[in-house]
């Protein structure tokens, strides 16, 4: 399993929200695709897949905060 994090937007960001999810649980994704928006006190971060495979599980819904670096979702990357 992989997992996707919320990204650090720039210094003093400890935290962002998400506003919206462009997959669901069980759909694929590919390594860079954008999966999720997160929004922080300074902009709206898109965040990509860090591994191809099948988005098993969101750990966060729209309208959630948490801090950065906080898993968001999971990944179950394709197998080499």
């Amino acid at each position: 399993m992989v997992r996707v994090l919320i990204p650090k937007t720039g210094m003093g960001i400890t935290e962002g929200t998400i506003t919206k999810w462009h997959k669901r649980e069980g759909e694929s994704v590919t390594k860079g695709e954008v999966i999720a928006e997160v929004e922080s006190a300074k902009a709206i971060e898109e965040v990509a897949a860090p591994a191809s495979g099948v988005l098993k599980r969101i750990l966060l819904a729209e309208g959630e905060t948490a801090e950065v670096h906080t898993a968001i979702a999971t990944i179950e990357a394709e197998s080499l």
